[in-house]
């Protein structure tokens, strides 16, 4: 395995060669809901325990997730479909059996898609590398039973990659990778075989992190969204950069919030230089001009 310190090449971000986006957009904008489901009695895992509160079952945190899937990623597609603005979903695989409704309205819209694991109750902390190869095998056989096509991305379930995840994913002809929050660019990933390239997922500007964990509300997520954008918009002048808006239908999808991304979106829209992508899009263009270079020493 490569060592965790020479996966990715330091490079300070002022000192790079210019990144380039189509167009000559100054900043990729992508929106990533998170469309998941959480088992209601899920197996016992070695290091953390998927619904802390007891007894089991947890019918109050399960509902909570449960909503997402029912009644809150519909109004989020209704708002992204008014802007105009594709989605790259980080999804539990097992969405697209157990819902498959949601599954068409996504493939309707033709969304991206980046595996978030089976299910996001199932971590990979403590795997071994077969374990944990069988799992991404898992997902990637299953989205070509589902599409017949390649997944194009990967988001370990609930932030549990391992040390073996990049190379893993490549191994399974994965382009990109979510479990690095290191970056305002993407940046290569080295990898024992294949092509990698990391995206800038954001943990930070994530509901399920900022709402989730009582840090703010929704107008105070959209201000902050607005700030985030507003510094990475000006610094892309001189340097490109990316811009993430990670979601949850289950929390911002709820009737008090989605008015907030609403006009968060069309905040974002009423800039020139943006170039609204797809997670794939990114990884392709990067890997198509930047990605060798980079890894340069």
């Amino acid at each position: 395995m490569i060592h965790p310190e020479d996966r990715i090449p330091h490079a300070p971000l002022p000192l790079r060669p210019k990144l380039t986006w189509p167009g000559g957009a100054r900043i990729a904008v992508w929106v990533c809901p998170n469309i998941e489901h959480y088992e209601f009695v899920p197996a016992a895992i070695r290091q953390r325990d998927p619904w802390p509160r007891t007894p089991h079952p947890d019918v109050l945190s399960y509902s909570l997730k449960d909503y997402g899937n029912r009644a809150g990623v519909w109004r989020v597609m209704e708002v992204l479909d008014a802007h105009g603005i594709r989605g790259s979903v980080s999804f539990s695989m097992a969405v697209g059996d157990m819902f498959p409704e949601v599954l068409d309205a996504m493939l309707a819209r033709d969304w991206d898609v980046f595996s978030h694991g089976l299910f996001n109750t199932r971590y990979h902390w403590g795997l071994s590398e077969d374990e944990e190869r069988a799992e991404i095998a898992a997902s990637v056989e299953g989205w070509r039973r589902l599409t017949g096509r390649q997944l194009r991305g990967w988001f370990s379930p609930a932030g549990s990659n391992t040390l073996a995840t990049p190379d893993l994913v490549a191994e399974a002809g994965i382009s990109y990778v979510c479990d690095l929050y290191h970056d305002d660019q993407p940046t290569p990933v080295r990898v024992r075989s294949g092509r990698l390239v990391s995206l800038p997922y954001q943990m930070d500007l994530n509901d399920a992190v900022a709402i989730a964990a009582g840090a703010m509300e929704g107008e105070e997520f959209a201000q902050s969204a607005r700030d985030a954008f507003d510094t990475l918009y000006a610094e892309g002048e001189a340097q490109p950069r990316v811009f993430c808006l990670a979601l949850h239908p289950y929390l911002i999808g709820r009737p008090h919030r989605i008015r907030y991304l609403d006009e968060i979106l069309a905040y974002l829209r009423r800039h020139d230089g943006v170039w609204f992508a797809t997670g794939a899009e990114m990884a392709d263009w990067y890997l198509a001009h930047h990605h060798d270079a980079a890894l340069q020493p």
